[in-house]
């Protein structure tokens, strides 16, 4: 019965972040509070729809988009233990690489298999490969308990002064208008 109820207790602490979130974390802890808390503008972003046209439109022959819990994948080299993000540009490379490291974490601890990454951006015909090593995942596990922690307060975080991602920012009319 111990082990039972251990395993139970694991499942209920176990609450996964989507890859958006992680995303998001690294961009603006703001962005990240609106978009976990379901205040989304995406829906009428030009440069949201621009990257589902060229997500939609890149590695056609490839399969799509696999879902896991809260995370989607772009496509899965099963084959090779490959999983590929797409992304349209490299202006938040940081942000994809830890996304990206995110998604081979989720696949380690939940025993799909042990896979490395690749970061494909089209219109610069550019890929990166990406790995995760075990200091990655003490940072990831780091990273998830603050995500928990911004997305649990009752108000937004505030943010000093318009960046430069903020003009492409969906949430710019929320925070500078």
């Amino acid at each position: 019965m111990e082990n039972v109820t251990t395993e139970i207790s694991s499942i209920n602490n176990r609450t996964f972040i989507s890859g958006t979130e992680l995303n998001y974390y690294f961009i603006c802890h703001r962005k990240l509070w609106l978009f976990s808390n379901h205040i989304q503008c995406e829906q009428e972003s030009d440069s949201v729809l621009k990257g589902k046209l060229l997500h939609e439109n890149s590695y056609s022959d490839e399969k799509k988009e696999f879902e896991f819990d809260s995370i989607k994948v772009d496509w899965l080299d099963l084959k090779n233990k490959v999983i590929h993000e797409v992304k349209k540009s490299d202006k938040a490379e940081d942000a994809h690489v830890w996304q990206l490291k995110y998604y081979i974490y989720y696949f380690k601890v939940n025993n799909i298999g042990e896979f490395t990454g690749e970061l494909n951006y089209p219109k610069l015909k550019k890929k990166e490969k990406v790995i995760l090593n075990d200091s990655d995942i003490v940072q990831i596990e780091s990273i998830i308990n603050e995500i928990k922690t911004i997305t649990s307060i009752p108000e937004p975080p505030k943010v000093g002064k318009p960046m430069r991602i903020c003009k492409n920012c969906s949430y710019y009319e929320m925070c500078w208008v």
